[in-house]
Parts: structure tokens; sequence; C-alpha cells
């Protein structure tokens, strides 16, 4: 039997931006009444982390429910802050949060109402409990993500070299920046690999990944670090991605066609758009 996730009755709903984070408090009140909340606003660093659990202490908040959304990697440092000082913490879908303001008629947006969405989500509907990944699971996805960024500049560059005009000088200039890109991305891919073989989770993992017809060695490591293979069945793993199918269907006029959810980890599908079969 599946053990029963915990979250405390406390909740914290958090709106991250790169330079500081609101905060919006709900205490789950007395049966039959709307919860109000308090709210806050701190830097997103260490000392805001500590400004946070002194607020939560002047307050008698021993313990919350923290979800915030998965946008990017602003607030990776403060959910792992909240995780190892002995709060739970949810990192939630944005489009669940999106599909829940309009469900509430919400027509103002501020990143105080933001949190404030987010706290009562949780109170609703009691989202997955993040677990912070492991330090060779983050080296993977830092890797992976220095690998992405550095041919996304060679495309860039490729751009540029098609749209300059034909001056000898700047053509020579662009095709070399390309040919030292490369160079990086040619070394990068075999670091990358090297490593994932260094973790033998990671290379039992690999080695399954590429015997299936259409994965190349990039994308195994790429569904690795994106952890595809934790799950028990393929239901999960796809819903995961976004990849399963979502249906509108109602009476005989509603007949729309049947799309990708997309209610998922975006770069997981980005990574499987890329395979050929």
């Amino acid at each position: 039997m599946t053990p029963v996730e915990f979250r405390p009755a406390t909740k914290l709903g958090i709106d991250i931006s790169k330079l500081y984070f609101d905060v919006a408090l709900i205490k789950l009140p007395v049966k039959g009444h709307e919860p109000t909340s308090e709210h806050a606003q701190f830097d997103n660093t260490p000392d805001g982390f500590k400004q946070l659990t002194a607020w939560l202490k002047a307050r008698r908040v021993k313990q919350v429910h923290a979800g915030m959304e998965a946008t990017g990697r602003y607030g990776d440092a403060l959910a792992l802050w909240l995780h190892t000082h002995g709060h739970v913490v949810s990192v939630i879908n944005p489009a669940y949060i999106h599909d829940y303001a309009g469900s509430r008629g919400r027509r103002n947006k501020t990143d105080a109402l933001d949190a404030d969405l987010i706290a009562r989500y949780c109170v609703k509907e009691s989202p997955a409990v993040w677990s912070p990944p492991t330090p060779d699971l983050q080296d993977l996805q830092a890797l992976l993500k220095c690998l992405a960024d550095l041919k996304a500049m060679r495309q860039q560059e490729s751009n540029r070299l098609k749209s300059i005009i034909p001056c000898a000088q700047a053509v020579a200039v662009v095709q070399r920046h390309m040919d030292f890109l490369d160079q990086q991305i040619k070394s990068l891919e075999a670091d990358t690999k090297t490593f994932t073989k260094s973790v033998p989770t990671f290379w039992s993992q690999f080695k399954l990944l590429i015997t299936i017809p259409g994965i190349g060695p990039l994308t195994a490591m790429r569904l690795v670090a994106f952890e595809l293979l934790r799950f028990d069945d393929a239901d999960a793993a796809v819903a995961m991605a976004g990849l399963n199918p979502s249906e509108s269907r109602s009476g005989s006029s509603c007949q729309r066609k049947t799309r990708l959810s997309k209610h998922g980890h975006a770069h997981i599908r980005m990574a499987l758009s890329l395979i050929h079969i």
C-alpha cells in the first residue's frame, strides 16, 4: 500500500520571481468559513529565506505546506530551504493554477493575489509533495541545461550568418564563434555521457532507453535527468510529460478534436519531439 503523504493544515502560497517572492499564509478556519490570508514579501536570497522563517515564527507557525509554481529555476533555492527546514513543499504545474484561477472567476493579477491563489489551491487540491533531486541528478540536469544553452547560442549564430550583410570580416567573426561553439558542444556531450556512465543507476536507465527505436543518446540522457523511469506504470509517465489525450465532448454540439493535455513537463515533451521512428 502506498503511504499517505502528510501535508500540514497551514498553507503557504508563494509567487516567486528573480529578485523577490510574495507569500500568502492561510490557517484553516472554522468549518464553513472562508479562510483568510496574511501577506508578506521577501528578497529571493538566503537572507530573505531567514526573514520568512522569522515571519512564520512570529505567527507561531512551526510547519507549513508551501506551494509554488514550477516556473524556471528561481524557486529552486527556496524550495530546498523550506524542505531542509522541515516544511512540506509542492511544486505545481502552472497550468493547474491558471485553470483554478479561471474557476474562481479571478479578474485581477498581482504577485500578492497570485500567492493567495496558490495557497487556496493547496487548501482545495492537496497537490503532490515535492522532494529535492539528488546531487547526481542536479549535476546531470546542470550539464544538460548548459548543453541546451550552447546549442541555442549556436542556432542564433547560424541565423545571424544567414541574415548579416555579406561583409567578409563580419562573416569570419560569426563563423569562428560557431566553430568554437561546435567544439564546446562536442566536448560537453562527451562529458555528459561520461558522467551518466559514472552513476550506475543513470547508466542502467540510459542503456534501457536507447534500446527503444528512435531514442538516441542525448534524448535518453534527458529522460534520465527528468526521472521519467521513476513511475510504476506508463500512464503516470505519459501524464507527467503532458502527452495524455484531452477530450472535450459534451452533448451533440461540443465535439472538439482530441488534443494533448500538455499539463506536464514541457522539457520532456520537447525531448520526445526530437524522436524519429
